[in-house]
């Protein structure tokens, strides 16, 4: 087993962070500045470029990409209401009158995996590449990360076994999404979303391995297809999908016996 973090470990981590940020927002809604909240917050900044990094992984391993995205697409319509249902947030989009945090990371994600796809193809016309990816980016501007969730995993991919090209991307494109939250939602939590640079020394310590002695071939976002002579128990593979919508539907209920179907994000 080589030094470092394997993939496992690192997803742990991000269920982690990502479970302490949700709940935090449920205990404690809105701004709040008091210094564990705000610490808290910090926290769950470790989540997002965690999933970018291993969208770009399994873009590179995956022996089938376009299943891929139709799998992750299919729990980015699930996690879509146990999203919205968590926050507080009327499931039809842009109802609320909010072009902001209308639907999971998940969308955004599943629609990096198309850019992804698009821009390696050699099939798919070079002039339309530019213009598709365009389109992706806009199509994952209302979820959660907005754009960034998109050009970001990206980026991370063109820039696979450059550890420092890549934590480089997850600062630019956390500042790009951090100027947009202070500008148009809130300015502390603006501010905090440059956390994320956290994420770089935990993304320098993975050793490419999935866990266990065998080298690790991830994807599915936060688990791949491996090569034949490797083999992972369904339930691993598929704990991470599992698990998202599962926590969401928890803090919507949590949210429903706190406070009652109140918004959690912009109530």
């Amino acid at each position: 087993m080589k030094k470092g973090l394997n993939a496992s470990q690192i997803k742990l981590i991000a269920i982690i962070a990502m479970t302490v940020d949700h709940l935090t927002w449920t205990f404690f809604p809105g701004t709040d500045l008091t210094w564990y909240v705000v610490g808290l917050h910090i926290i769950g900044r470790l989540t997002a470029p965690l999933m970018w990094f291993f969208i770009a992984e399994g873009c590179y391993y995956t022996r089938n990409i376009r299943k891929y995205a139709g799998r992750l697409f299919v729990f980015a319509v699930i996690s879509h209401f146990a999203y919205n249902f968590a926050f507080g947030i009327p499931f039809i989009p842009f109802s609320n009158g909010s072009i902001f945090n209308q639907t999971s990371v998940l969308w955004s994600l599943t629609l990096a995996v198309v850019a992804i796809a698009v821009s390696r193809s050699e099939k798919f016309p070079k002039y339309l590449k530019f213009p598709a990816i365009l389109l992706m980016s806009i199509l994952g501007f209302p979820s959660d990360w907005s754009s960034i969730a998109v050009m970001c995993p990206l980026a991370l991919y063109y820039n696979r076994g450059n550890k420092k090209r890549q934590a480089f991307n997850i600062v630019l494109w956390t500042f790009v999404y951090a100027v947009v939250y202070f500008i148009f939602l809130d300015k502390l939590y603006g501010i905090l979303q440059m956390f994320t640079f956290l994420t770089i020394p935990i993304i320098a310590l993975y050793n490419g391995e999935r866990g266990g002695k065998k080298p690790a071939a991830l994807a599915q976002g936060m688990d791949e297809i491996k090569p034949a002579s490797v083999k992972t128990s369904p339930l691993v593979k598929w704990a991470f999908y599992i698990y998202y919508p599962a926590h969401l539907v928890a803090v919507g209920i949590i949210r429903l016996v706190l406070r009652g179907d109140v918004p959690l994000i912009f109530g």
